[in-house]
């Protein structure tokens, strides 16, 4: 028995909730200390063949940190120590939000899998853009993954994702829309072409560049080429597919597969993966892989998709600390078995 799995044995006896805070808080702790040297040391793949350069940015592999781990800015310096190639934070409101009422994190072990319906809880963009002026920000790049206010009209939401980002944006090295999260009522309504165009449109006119958009796996096929079109005539810089999905595939065994919120983890894999290239095929910009990494082998195929970098989250659950450095050994391993002289030859390659 690993170390982690003893760690996470004592974990989840605890909420989920509980047990990430206490996750973070230990993260924090660490952060800015002898101990942050040594794990990176310790977790860093450096391998030039793993690293990225995309929508401007270079990234030193191709394995993120998915929004929703690090909401408030609090641990990026240490997400990155621990071998990540880039940090997203987030998702940041313009208003301070305590989220969802609790429990609102599910734990669907038999699965490997996450239920949440956080609600985008978070300190608002005026302490997450103090936090971050004041951060000393990791080497690699941070994104800023940016959702709507609860409190906030739909017809109003131009506005309010403007108001985070010119509070947060000059910090980061990308910013993300996120209008594709289950958990905010009405806010998968975004993503259609009109109300996406105002949203982006104003964020482009501030100078948000690199700047994406976060889809959802429920879209059906129309609305993913409406907001693809909108991704070409606006000329942003990337998509992330996918966020969580309400959708419950019959193979879920935890008694928590009925509950109410945002799916991820193992059992969305092949499903998200079949999405990202669904997006790359239609699309020329860079493509964010999400949902169901935990492996190299998951992370490949997002890859071979048409993904140039991927992210996770549930998989830091269930696979703990040393997951990004053992995904970045597994890829080179798999680049080498299939030839590729570097981790950019093989995006796309199944298309």
């Amino acid at each position: 028995m690993s170390l982690y799995e003893l760690v996470r044995h004592g974990l989840f006896a605890l909420p989920a909730e509980t047990a990430h805070t206490t996750g973070t808080t230990l993260l924090r702790a660490a952060q800015g200390t002898p101990i942050e040297s040594a794990t990176r040391a310790r977790l860093r793949v450096d391998d030039d063949r793993l690293a990225v350069t995309a929508f401007g940015q270079s990234f030193p592999n191709p394995i993120g940190v998915a929004a929703g781990f690090d909401k408030n800015a609090k641990v990026p310096a240490m997400l990155a120590a621990l071998g990540f190639g880039h940090v997203e934070i987030g998702g940041v409101t313009a208003e301070r939000q305590p989220g969802n009422p609790k429990p609102r994190l599910f734990r669907l072990r038999e699965d490997r899998a996450i239920v949440n319906r956080m609600g985008f809880n978070n300190h608002g963009a005026d302490a997450v853009g103090e936090r971050l002026a004041a951060a000393r920000l990791p080497d690699v790049p941070v994104g800023l993954n940016i959702g709507k206010s609860k409190s906030t009209p739909l017809e109003e939401a131009a506005s309010d994702y403007l108001y985070t980002f010119e509070r947060c944006g000059d910090a980061v090295d990308y910013t993300v829309v996120n209008v594709s999260s289950p958990n905010t009522p009405g806010l998968r309504e975004l993503q259609h072409r009109d109300a996406l165009e105002e949203i982006l449109g104003a964020l482009l006119d501030a100078g948000a560049r690199p700047l994406l958009v976060k889809l959802s796996p429920d879209l059906p096929e129309r609305a993913v080429d409406e907001a693809l079109a909108v991704v070409d005539d606006l000329a942003l810089d990337g998509v992330i597919a996918t966020n969580t999905t309400t959708s419950r595939p019959a193979s879920l065994h935890s008694s928590h597969r009925a509950e109410r919120g945002g799916l991820s983890g193992r059992p969305i894999e092949s499903a998200s993966t079949t999405f990202v290239s669904r997006v790359a095929r239609r699309t020329d910009v860079p493509v964010v892989g999400v949902g169901g990494v935990s492996d190299a082998a998951s992370a490949y195929a997002k890859i071979r998709a048409g993904a140039s970098l991927v992210q996770l989250y549930t998989a830091l659950v269930y696979e703990g600390p040393t997951v990004a450095r053992d995904i970045n050994l597994g890829l080179r391993r798999l680049l080498e078995r299939d030839g590729f002289d570097h981790v950019s030859d093989a995006v796309g390659a199944d298309l």
